[in-house]
């Protein structure tokens, strides 16, 4: 007697089922089947469905975002700043040459408009600035000799001296001296400042497209004299007064002329080169890049000095402390052109997303419907293919083509070889010869055409079930 088989366990069993399900069914074919569902408010629904995603795509992906066209973004970017004018202080006249920084021009200008001098600095030894941590002290053991403190002016002698004024001390450095100990002069530029004038060169040029467009379009050379920035009436004539630029930022100027800031002008270049070049046109913006709210970031300074020398011996500096607008010129764009690539996928992404009304009314009919399991029954059918085969060549070839076969308990062969017989004593009125030069597809609707007279006429008909019987139910699919 043959060993028995062992068995698996119940885990390893239900694995291997599960297994063999999903294997199974990774080799189904699946094809859409039609239903009519007579529901005006389903039907409302989906075509609603389809407006909205057809206004979408119509409006918003093809008319705002101009998806049909080919872009580039970021275009090569050319900048130069010149600044005109002059103010008075308390003591004194300024030119641009001495409260515009750095001279030469670039995207990023500063202009002084207050200035804290320490005049007549020589190199010696004197007391550190009490604005410095740890440098007041009471006796020379407060104060390390060589030590340096990366926030001060000098290198400590060890020596604790009495400052400048009162009755303080503090450590004394060997540096520049005296140091900046905040007393120093004070000198306000801004009364005049608002009228200074700032000329903002600016070209661009797309390579992809080969395109090439700059911000002043007059060609006349004393164009640039007499004219001033205007959006409506002159835009193509960037000379900005500064007064304006910090009034579009939104900034009151006395309070950023005594701080300093940080003002960005933004030049967006956004082009519809299917259109003529002269719809390509720059658009300026102002506002603000340094963070007003937080005193600690808030503002903008530096530092730069004036070397000379007394009696050809002695070196001599001014150190200034200098608030200023600091002017960033940034320069964005985006360019398009009509292009068939994009044009035809937006177009198909458009249409294939119609078809989610479709999917959304039938999430709707699969689980809110009352009737949802007759369309669930209507909807999904399974059709399994017959596992057995047949010798007969149509037979097979009807198995490949995704038909079905008649029953091989119907077929027996004629003795005398004159063909095949469906069931006792009827013959099989099949008109198919043996493969010949005929064509496939007419080959293949002969074997279909044969095959479903064989099923009609031999295959038992079943009785309707209960369910088959709602289908003929006046109140079906109709009511849903």
């Amino acid at each position: 007697m043959a060993a028995a088989q062992p068995r698996l366990p119940a885990g390893a069993a239900m694995v291997w089922r599960l297994a063999r399900g999903c294997w199974s069914a990774f080799w189904d074919y699946e094809t859409p089947k039609l239903i009519v569902v007579r529901n005006w408010r389903l039907g409302f629904v989906h075509r609603m469905v389809q407006l909205l995603i057809l206004l979408y795509f119509v409006w918003y992906v093809f008319i705002v975002q101009k998806s049909y066209q080919d872009s580039e973004t970021g275009p090569e970017s050319s900048i130069i700043t010149k600044v005109k004018g002059i103010t008075i202080s308390e003591h004194k006249v300024w030119d641009v040459e001495e409260y515009v920084k750095p001279p030469e021009g670039g995207s990023v200008v500063s202009i002084i408009t207050r200035m804290e001098v320490t005049p007549s600095q020589t190199p010696g030894i004197c007391p550190e600035s009490m604005r410095v941590h740890s440098s007041t002290c009471h006796s020379d053991d407060d104060c390390v000799a060589g030590q340096l403190d990366m926030q001060g002016n000098g290198i400590r002698t060890g020596r604790c001296v009495p400052y400048y004024h009162g009755d303080y001390k503090t450590c004394e450095v060997s540096a520049w001296c005296p140091v900046e100990d905040g007393t120093s002069d004070n000198q306000f530029l801004g009364k005049m400042a608002p009228n200074f004038t700032i000329l903002i060169k600016n070209n661009i040029h797309y390579p992809k497209f080969k395109f090439s467009k700059g911000n002043i379009a007059s060609q006349k050379n004393d164009y640039l004299k007499h004219c001033t920035f205007d959006q409506d009436s002159d835009p193509y004539c960037p000379i900005f007064r500064l007064g304006f630029i910090v009034e579009q930022a939104g900034e009151n100027f006395t309070e950023l002329a005594h701080k300093g800031g940080v003002i960005g002008v933004i030049i967006n270049w956004d082009c519809d080169l299917d259109l003529s070049e002269s719809e390509c046109n720059p658009k300026y913006s102002f506002r603000r890049l340094d963070p007003k709210s937080e005193s600690a970031s808030s503002g903008y300074n530096f530092r730069f000095a004036k070397y000379y020398k007394i009696n050809t011996t002695t070196t001599t500096r001014t150190l200034i402390k200098a608030y200023g607008i600091r002017i960033d010129v940034i320069v964005h764009g985006q360019a398009g052109k009509f292009s068939l690539i994009p044009t035809i996928i937006n177009l198909a992404t458009a249409l294939t997303s119609i078809g989610v009304g479709s999917f959304l009314c039938d999430w709707i009919l699969l689980t809110f419907m009352n009737k949802n399991k007759l369309y669930s029954h209507k909807k999904f059918d399974k059709v399994r293919t017959p596992s057995h085969t047949s010798s007969s060549w149509p037979v097979t070839l009807a198995l490949i083509l995704g038909q079905v076969p008649p029953p091989p308990s119907h077929y027996s062969q004629d003795p005398s070889g004159g063909g095949s017989t469906f069931g006792e004593g009827a013959e099989l009125p099949l008109a198919v010869q043996p493969p010949g030069p005929c064509s496939i597809s007419a080959l293949t609707e002969q074997v279909v055409d044969t095959l479903d007279q064989h099923l009609g006429q031999r295959l038992p008909v079943p009785e309707p079930s209960q369910q088959d019987s709602t289908s003929t139910d006046p109140k079906g699919l109709a009511q849903l």
